[in-house]
């Protein structure tokens, strides 16, 4: 497989994930949309031999049915990102995730094509809250927190007699549990080309990406990740601002390592039809994400803890990553201290941003999973990103 479709490859784990097909030998054509809130004016601007851009719209089938023309495989990125944002932008989440994924299916059932694999890129979010463990009721997938003992500071997850659950790490076979639109989408998006995918004949993968970070990620979207808006605030000279305890966990994995994931379950056979958890295995909390970049930055921003809550959020979730290193020998490169230190190094060659794509009053800016940013107007917006 040769010539490989990245649809949404002009974003950020796209970008990364072309300049190492191309470095690799592959033919790279990417279908984008260049979308106002994730690229600036004339941003996108690749030159390779090997190369090729086609600005179009997923939700239009006339646009994919050219774009898959002579294509051997296809890495589906083309999504809208941000669970905060599918709250109050539903239309838009369903057309782009899950119309635009049906689209595709239609012209691979009703037109020739030369397409043998396609590999989605999914996100852990589909698990809602992770997977954990009580002596008494063995391994369990908590729902949302009860709001009333987390207005009192009891941000856990209890058992039934009172005891605090312990955290696991979440593997393929957990509970899918969508806890927002964008996860729901997500879900979605995995089912359609797992199905279509069988019924067709075509390979299908979907990877399971964890919270990516990394150089090229975007300082201008609020719904991009919390070491972009963390480190836009420092950079600025404003306070953090962390829901919660601060000691709510992701698992926080560098770009490199999501690219090299996504490159073996290119190559490999042994990937196909599966789905797989791509991250560090290993969780971070906000507190500590907060503290090793200002630390790295050498800025020493005020870190508040703000005890305040947002109804939807998740307290921990990290992968497993057990399935992805036996099947494809996928073994994760860097921790999340080296992985900061290179996006710091990074970070330092951007111009400080002042501006990101305004939100509706009263609502916070996420990251693309969950943000511990207290409300934010925009005003207050502008001075994050």
């Amino acid at each position: 497989m040769k010539n490989i479709l990245i649809p949404g490859g002009a974003g950020f784990i796209g970008s990364n994930l072309t300049v190492e097909l191309l470095s690799r030998g592959y033919y790279v054509t990417i279908l984008d949309n260049l979308s106002s809130q994730i690229h600036y004016e004339n941003e996108f601007n690749f030159s390779h031999k090997n190369f090729k851009f086609i600005q179009g719209d997923v939700r239009v089938i006339s646009d994919w049915k050219a774009a898959i023309k002579d294509q051997d495989a296809i890495i589906h990125y083309a999504s809208e990102t941000g669970t905060g944002q599918s709250m109050y932008e539903i239309n838009r989440y369903t057309n782009v995730n899950v119309v635009g994924t049906s689209n595709l299916f239609h012209c691979l059932s009703n037109y020739k094509h030369k397409v043998r694999k396609i590999i989605l890129a999914s996100s852990r979010a589909v698990y809602g809250e992770g997977k954990y463990f009580s002596n008494e009721e063995g391994v369990m997938y908590p729902c949302s927190r009860n709001y009333k003992l987390v207005s009192k500071g009891k941000y856990d997850h209890y058992g039934k007699n009172g005891c605090l659950l312990e955290l696991r790490p979440t593997d393929e076979k957990s509970m899918i549990q969508p806890s927002s639109v964008y996860a729901i989408t997500k879900s979605t998006q995995e089912q359609i080309i797992m199905l279509m995918g069988k019924a067709l004949s075509i390979p299908t993968v979907a990877l399971r990406y964890q919270n990516v970070y990394g150089p090229k990620q975007s300082l201008r979207n609020p719904y991009t990740g919390i070491l972009s808006v963390f480190s836009t605030r420092i950079l600025n000279g404003n306070n953090i601002h962390i829901y919660e305890d601060g000691l709510q966990s992701r698992d926080f994995v560098f770009i490199s390592d999501v690219v090299a994931a996504t490159i073996l379950s290119l190559e490999n056979q042994e990937s196909n039809y599966h789905i797989f958890n791509v991250g560090s295995g290993n969780p971070t909390s906000v507190n500590d994400i907060a503290l090793k970049l200002t630390n790295e930055l050498g800025i020493k921003n005020k870190i508040k803890i703000t005890g305040q809550y947002r109804i939807g959020d998740i307290r921990h979730n990290y992968a497993c990553l057990n399935k992805i290193k036996k099947v494809l020998d996928f073994e994760p490169k860097y921790d999340v201290d080296l992985g900061i230190k290179k996006f710091v190094s990074w970070l330092k060659t951007q111009k400080v941003q002042t501006k990101v794509t305004s939100l509706p009053k009263g609502w916070q800016a996420p990251d693309d999973d969950e943000s511990k940013l207290s409300t934010v107007n925009n005003v207050d917006i502008v001075s994050i990103q």
